[in-house]
């Protein structure tokens, strides 16, 4: 069995300066015809964030606060994967493999993890606490990058359950949103011996023509939400899921592509009222590309597309393990009750939010906290 080590990150102050040179030998494009964010992440917002970035922003904070975590690193199935892994003080407190998805990291989940696992220090209950772990997906961040094709969200699902198992974890639940979504739904497929439930924040699911009648408004909003994201949203998966090595070389060779190709998605995803700084700071956002530049994981993450895209557009067989939904306004797809209810046999907790975005966690804490809590009460 592969041992799991202890791992800190320790980003070389070379790595820093180099960032920095490339900041500053940017070639810019010319402004946008239009103004605003409609042809993509305005000029003057992305030099600004440039700038700030090579002379202001401080990655070693971010780094200090992500090794002040309990961080590891294992072999699972061949490939290295890096993951945190915070243990309760509470007795009886519940295993919790949260995923996240792109453009995401564990970045997303830092301002949930002390609630989760220690609720009594956050203003909470003893009863809802939580062991977590948070794995970095394959291809992303300081995990190891597949040097061949086969890692499909099924085969990270199984992955992640041989995790928790050697972590000593017998009977678990999962949590994710984005690719970490998918995931979870294979593990509600293929764990059900240890996986007592699962809960998503992007419900993953293609309605039947028996549940396409008399459709409520929030229905028809979620189809007219889907429909702009093929139509206006979805070109960077297109070219991830087709072509993801051409795309990697302008993402792992300037800092700015790469924070561009992120930002723009944070800007139309996040509940931010039109610009993500009014959600998120300029640090965290930050915080998260980095996870990708000082990786150069452009490429590689930008695979999980090539793997698993279509698979989310194939019918989908129904779960039978208990399901949590929460539907946030600003998602990108927002299932109705009676659709999910069509494919989760077992759906024990929906609730429709009134404000967040795809970000969940990160966006909205507390709401993510109470959704998470509330859906695994009942399996506890």
């Amino acid at each position: 069995m592969s041992k799991v080590k202890r791992f800190r990150i320790k980003v070389p102050k070379s790595a820093i300066a180099d960032l920095k040179r490339r900041l500053a030998n940017t070639r810019w494009p010319e402004r946008e015809t239009p103004g605003g964010w409609s042809q993509g992440i305005p000029l003057s917002y992305m030099q600004e964030l440039a700038a700030y970035w090579r002379n202001d922003y401080d990655w070693y904070r971010c780094q200090d606060a992500l090794n002040a975590l309990p961080q590891f690193i294992t072999e699972l199935d061949g490939l290295d994967i890096q993951f945190l892994h915070i243990k309760s003080p509470h007795r009886n407190a519940l295993p919790l493999v949260m995923t996240h998805g792109w453009p995401g990291s564990v970045i997303e989940f830092l301002k949930v993890i002390g609630p989760l696992t220690d609720p009594v220090a956050h203003g909470g209950d003893a009863a809802d606490a939580f062991h977590v772990v948070c794995p970095t997906l394959p291809g992303f961040g300081f995990s190891g990058k597949p040097t061949l094709p086969g890692w499909s969200v099924e085969r990270i699902g199984r992955a992640w359950g041989q995790l928790m198992a050697r972590l000593g974890y017998k009977r678990w639940v999962a949590q994710g949103g984005d690719w970490g979504s998918a995931v979870t739904h294979s593990i509600g497929m293929t764990e059900t011996k240890h996986c007592a439930a699962i809960h998503t924040n992007m419900p993953l699911l293609s309605p039947s023509p028996a549940v396409m009648t008399d459709l409520t408004e929030q229905e028809k909003s979620a189809l007219a939400g889907i429909q702009y994201y093929f139509d206006s949203d979805s070109g960077y998966s297109k070219e991830q899921s087709t072509r993801p090595q051409t795309v990697g070389y302008g993402l792992v060779d300037s800092p700015v592509g790469q924070c561009a190709w992120i930002m723009e998605k944070f800007w139309t995803w996040t509940d931010c009222h039109g610009h993500p700084e009014n959600v998120l700071t300029r640090d965290e956002l930050l915080d998260n590309v980095m996870m990708y530049w000082l990786t150069a994981s452009g490429a590689s993450s930008a695979r999980i597309y090539w793997e698993s895209f279509n698979m989310l557009f194939r019918e989908k067989p129904q779960i039978h393990v208990p399901v949590g939904v929460s539907v946030y306004p600003h998602e990108i797809f927002r299932a109705s009750r009676r659709w999910c209810e069509e494919r989760y046999t077992k759906l024990i907790h929906y609730n429709a939010l009134d404000r967040g975005g795809h970000f969940a966690a990160f966006e909205q804490p507390a709401l993510f906290l109470n959704e998470v809590r509330s859906t695994f009460r009942q399996v506890r």
